[in-house]
């Protein structure tokens, strides 16, 4: 009797590999020792591409690096056009410049004495992802201007955090409701040239494009 032969011994073809989707960062330092060593940094880390360049487009995030903040670094921050955000690295941030960089994308700060390789790629990622660092001092610093320019700036104004009036909200929130300018009018006792006005106002002020940008800063900023 014969006996059967062994089955061959099957191997099955291994799925291909998800490419890791990798981070792409664009460096600026306000010295070139700096400057490389960041680019150093960030290039042996396999989650991350360096974009090569000054300041270069179309990334994730930006990288700023300077041993104190000054005014020039503030500028060259506003410099960058982007819409990406900073993970701003100091070695000295001035309480001054807080709401500047702020304005200009800043969303993770490290002191540069406490920026180790893990930390930075770590404030890299949270950036990338929506989310910010900021030391505990920092942050306290920037709560304590924000509601100094809300008593002394905007309040006076009879503005609030988003930029807006009592009655520039509700018109904001009946144009999320899509209504036109003759139906809002018609909802607040304000003629339709009152109300257009008020639109033109919001728009300038803000400088948005349109209503349908208007109403998204209303959602942003919580007042719709």
């Amino acid at each position: 009797m014969n006996q059967a032969e062994p089955a061959a011994h099957q191997v099955r073809p291994r799925a291909a590999e998800k490419p890791v989707e990798r981070i792409r960062v664009a460096v600026w330092a306000a010295d070139p020792i700096t400057l490389n060593g960041l680019t150093q940094t960030l290039m042996g880390r396999v989650e991350v591409f360096v974009a090569t360049g000054e300041l270069a487009e179309d990334v994730d995030v930006l990288v700023f690096a300077a041993d104190r903040v000054t005014t020039e670094v503030v500028a060259a921050m506003r410099r960058a056009g982007s819409t990406a955000p900073v993970v701003l690295v100091a070695g000295e941030l001035d309480r001054s410049h807080l709401l500047g960089v702020v304005e200009c994308g800043v969303v993770a700060v490290l002191h540069r004495n406490a920026a180790t390789e893990e930390r930075l790629v770590g404030a890299v990622a949270v950036a990338a992802n929506g989310g910010g660092i900021l030391p505990p001092n920092v942050l306290g610093d920037l709560l304590r201007q924000v509601q100094e320019l809300h008593e002394e700036v905007l309040a006076p104004r009879g503005l609030n955090a988003a930029g807006l009036t009592p009655r520039e909200i509700d018109v904001v929130r009946l144009l999320a409701e899509g209504l036109d300018t003759e139906e809002i009018g018609n909802r607040l006792c304000y003629s339709e040239r009152t109300v257009k006005n008020i639109i033109h106002a919001m728009t300038s002020r803000l400088k948005l494009r349109n209503r349908s940008q208007l109403v998204a800063h209303g959602l942003r900023a919580g007042v719709v």
